[in-house]
């Protein structure tokens, strides 16, 4: 019986990192070159001192740049050939994925991952890449994400193999199907970072989101509020987050979430009509270090973000309409802490 890795490499295989998959889209594919034989490492260590950065998976905010990937403790080899001198014994699947955390929320798994019975894909990784026939490849546009994987001998020593491909540059089918085939041990698993909290989850709110107000006043063009004017909305979520100092006054700032859930009927009311103002934003370019995001419990409609402190402007999002940019006052902020 195959490991729960299995179903990871065959789910890395297939992942189209832009949730965009077109097929049959005609059109000559340049394949990489062939490499030369890959260069040959004396000892393996782990997953977590030469790949740190394999397969990262925490999800990006809202209009940030995402979290930073972990250096490796060195450079890594040159992918290539595996050299006829050198014979492959075991395999290693470096990689990340997202697990349920004890007590609720998500949590961030760094792994690594062992198979020995490896004939089948070394035979698949000496295959050579097909090229193009005449005239044109008809290719589907989906990004084919292979794991981070080595083989080691039984010295000890290691390499990164190359992955032969098919006529669109993609691994050919018998490399995938031979990754897929792979009985697979975990050595070893890394809790390396939150995804969710379980107030988050509990909250309906997202771990991590971007100060909008911030990113619209410096890199937006948001329109002004009209006076007596706030879209309709049903019943309304509240998100707050705190700015870590780091984050503060660059060009997408993101936050943690604090607190949050659906907003009482009263409390919501009081809010929506401080957000239709008629003031003018002010001037002003302190970074906030606390912002509340309201949106639809459905997650349709509206959406409004909230400086919760410095200039306590606000922003909402109603498309059509466009992003129109007001300004908020203590009062609001009050309206929108903790219950």
């Amino acid at each position: 019986m195959r490991s729960g890795g299995t179903t990871l490499v065959a789910a890395l295989l297939r992942l189209g990192l832009c949730g965009l998959v077109m097929a049959g889209c005609a059109g000559t594919v340049n394949t990489p070159k062939d490499p030369g034989p890959a260069e040959i490492v004396e000892r393996w260590t782990s997953c977590a001192e030469v790949a740190p950065q394999a397969g990262v998976v925490m999800p990006v905010p809202p209009g940030s740049d995402g979290p930073a990937a972990p250096t490796p403790a060195g450079v890594e080899p040159e992918i290539g050939r595996i050299d006829p001198a050198f014979v492959p014994v075991a395999a290693v699947l470096c990689g990340r994925e997202v697990r349920p955390r004890a007590g609720g929320g998500r949590e961030e798994v760094a792994t690594e991952r062992r198979a020995d019975e490896i004939g089948p894909l070394v035979a698949a990784l000496r295959l050579s890449d097909q090229g193009r026939g005449r005239g044109e490849s008809a290719c589907t546009l989906e990004m084919l994400v292979p794991p981070w994987l080595a083989l080691l001998d039984d010295k000890g020593r290691w390499l990164r193999p190359y992955l032969p491909t098919d006529s669109c540059g993609k691994p050919r089918p018998e490399v995938r199907a031979a990754l897929d085939g792979l009985r697979l041990t975990t050595v070893d698993a890394r809790t390396v970072g939150l995804v969710e909290s379980s107030a988050a989850e509990t909250a309906g709110c997202e771990q991590r989101w971007s100060d909008m107000v911030w990113v619209e006043t410096h890199l937006g063009r948001p329109g002004r509020v009209a006076p007596g004017t706030t879209p309709k909305a049903g019943p309304l979520r509240l998100c707050v987050y705190e700015v870590p100092p780091s984050e503060r006054g660059g060009g997408k700032p993101a936050g943690d979430f604090v607190y949050g859930g659906p907003l009482p009927p009263e409390r919501q009311a009081k809010a929506l009509r401080a957000l239709a103002t008629t003031r003018p934003a002010a001037d002003c370019a302190t970074p906030a270090s606390r912002f509340a995001v309201l949106r639809s419990l459905d997650g349709g409609g509206p959406e409004w973000y909230v400086e919760l402190d410095a200039c306590r402007r606000f922003v909402v999002v109603a498309s059509p309409g466009g992003t129109h940019l007001g300004q908020g006052d203590a009062a609001l902020a009050g309206l929108l802490g903790p219950s």
